[in-house]
């Protein structure tokens, strides 16, 4: 499957979220460290950049305009034309954490996770996370709680199940969904990755799913994208990706049978950047064989 180059350089910490938005054709990601979220124009090659004053862990188009992000621990709105950012909900006031990654269900409801802070880069306190949702009226619920890393998120198309990765006990949990009440139950652990494998498939990281309900997840420290069978919890094929550090994946393109893959340069060691001169860019993928849905915009 080739691998191109789509931003170079595009991260000077952790490049993660990317949300393809059909209207514009806009790639969007985020580079958390950096307190930076990006839009990409797919036809100028624009890349259109804000900077905060706090970590962004994910970017989201919003039905009325503007986006919603995860700005420190909060859920807020940024007008992208004034750069205006308005809070909407804060979490875990009493506690060191940040918003991680963040996705819409099909109605248009706000799922994300936080994790605790990294101190130092790749070293993050367990038990800190918790997984909510912040509905279209404006109501948050907190469904999960002592995470480790609150991470990827996915739907099956009867949108009966829910997939969420907890990255470092590097579990890929399934539950059953209730789409009308946004509610999860009877957590199943979907696939548990043995130790003896982390060092060469690294921490599960950001997930994706396509329009035949395979999974694909990106491995951190693992440089490679995973697609796997959920019904059997099977490996079907690999993306083997130019940073060593991949961090998210989504579908796009005008048929969606393209991925964009972010990555990390955080606290890489030369000679890591040495072997890896590419990390912290972000990479389409192309003649994957599978197709994805279009990503779900806040409706709130």
């Amino acid at each position: 499957m080739p691998v191109e180059i789509v931003v170079k350089d595009a991260c000077v910490t952790v490049g993660e979220g990317p949300h393809w938005d059909e209207a514009s054709k806009t790639l969007y990601y985020v580079d958390i460290y950096a307190n930076s979220v990006f839009r990409c124009n797919s036809v100028t090659k624009e890349v259109q950049k804000i900077t905060l004053d706090n970590t962004i862990g994910f970017v989201i188009p919003s039905k009325k305009g503007g986006v919603i992000i995860g700005l420190g621990q909060t859920i807020s709105h940024l007008d992208w034309d004034t750069k205006k950012v308005t809070v909407l909900h804060e979490v875990d006031q009493d506690k060191p954490t940040r918003f991680n990654d963040g996705k819409c269900d099909a109605r248009g409801r706000l799922w994300a996770g936080t994790v605790g802070m990294e101190n130092p880069p790749g070293i993050i306190e367990k038990g800190q996370g918790s997984l909510y949702s912040f509905d279209t009226d404006g109501s948050v619920k907190k469904h999960l709680e002592k995470l480790d890393c609150a991470n990827g998120l996915a739907w099956s198309a009867d949108n009966k199940s829910m997939y969420f990765i907890d990255s470092i006990p590097r579990c890929i949990y399934v539950f059953d969904y209730d789409l009308n009440s946004g509610t999860i139950k009877n957590q199943q652990t979907l696939i548990k990755f043995e130790p003896e494998t982390e060092s060469i498939l690294g921490v599960p990281d950001g997930m994706t799913i396509d329009t035949n309900g395979k999974l694909w997840v990106a491995f951190f420290f693992g440089g490679r994208v995973v697609q796997f069978d959920p019904d059997t919890g099977k490996t079907m094929s690999v993306i083997h990706m130019p940073a060593h550090r991949t961090s998210s994946c989504c579908f796009g393109g005008t048929d969606y049978d393209e991925m964009f893959v972010t990555c990390s340069r955080y606290g890489c060691p030369d000679e890591e950047l040495s072997k890896y001169p590419l990390s912290g860019s972000v990479f389409k993928v192309t003649d994957l064989e599978a197709k994805g849905n279009p990503a779900v915009q806040f409706e709130g």
